[in-house]
């Protein structure tokens, strides 16, 4: 398929009932069927998959890293490395989709991750992205897409439905600590925990304070996810509160001022109703 025929159908609209907004209000994440078709994901899965290889510089055995270490190949900022993968990370068609959840008018790109998980990789630890995030609302949601079906046994995102509303656990980094005590909080609570596989161009959407994990892969071939985390086009730099947060701004946000509109070229404003 052409490239011309691709970025069409990447800013075609996906209709969102008011049951899937107020689901996503209430659970903090949703899971949407045939986001992206088979012709586009697999365009995709090559682009990605190609940039991935160029990029990466892990070499160190599986058996050999920590716990972060084993969940993942992570690669960040894909759409400034690559114009074809930029069409994604730009997609009219996902950032509606954002803006409709979140319940804003315009979103802006934090910024995007590939998230690769080998073949016999670890687990993905419980945790929520915001604790790294120096950004002054809960107004974030980050798109999870699949490059290819994703069973049980590759290890596709699990979310503890409504967590955005436990505050406890947020200070945690991601790693075995977090897992163990986010763990033993969630399960004492009366938050459903959500395991399901994603079908071919199901893609999810959660918010930066929800918890989190995915299983090991325990299957022979690599999963593949590219993950897009969008903010309110309004989103403002807070004080950052721990290490993390600093790195954060200084890789995501450089530039970008505590108490402003973080407006800077990392950051562009790709849709406004």
């Amino acid at each position: 398929m052409e490239p011309t025929t691709i970025n069409t159908k990447l800013h075609q609209h996906y209709s969102l009932t008011a049951g899937q907004i107020e689901f996503y209000r209430e659970n903090g994440f949703i899971k949407l069927k045939q986001v992206l078709d088979e012709e586009t994901l697999l365009f995709f899965n090559k682009a990605i998959t190609k940039r991935v290889d160029m990029l990466n510089t892990e070499t160190t055995p599986l058996v050999e890293r920590t716990t972060y270490g084993k969940a993942f190949l992570q690669l960040f900022n894909l759409w400034r490395e690559d114009e074809t993968i930029k069409q994604l990370v730009f997609s009219k068609r996902l950032a509606a989709i954002a803006a409709e959840l979140m319940e804003v008018g315009g979103v802006r790109i934090y910024h995007d991750q590939a998230l690769y998980k080998e073949a016999g990789g670890g687990i993905t630890p419980w945790h929520a992205d915001q604790y790294y995030w120096p950004l002054q609302t809960d107004k974030t949601v980050t798109a999870w897409i699949p490059l290819q079906e994703t069973p049980l046994q590759m290890g596709p995102l699990e979310f503890s439905a409504g967590s955005q509303r436990i505050v406890s656990g947020r200070e945690l980094e991601i790693g075995d600590e977090s897992e163990r005590l986010i763990m033993e909080k969630l399960r004492v609570t009366d938050f459903e925990h959500v395991i399901e596989p994603f079908d071919l161009g199901e893609v999810s959407f959660h918010s930066g304070w929800v918890f989190h994990r995915a299983g090991a892969n325990n299957s022979n071939a690599m999963r593949k996810v590219m993950t897009i985390i969008f903010m309110d086009a309004a989103m403002k730099l807070k004080q950052p509160e721990n290490k993390n947060q600093i790195n954060d701004w200084n890789t995501w946000c450089p530039g970008a001022t505590v108490g402003e509109t973080i407006d800077t070229p990392l950051n562009p404003i790709i849709y406004q109703k």
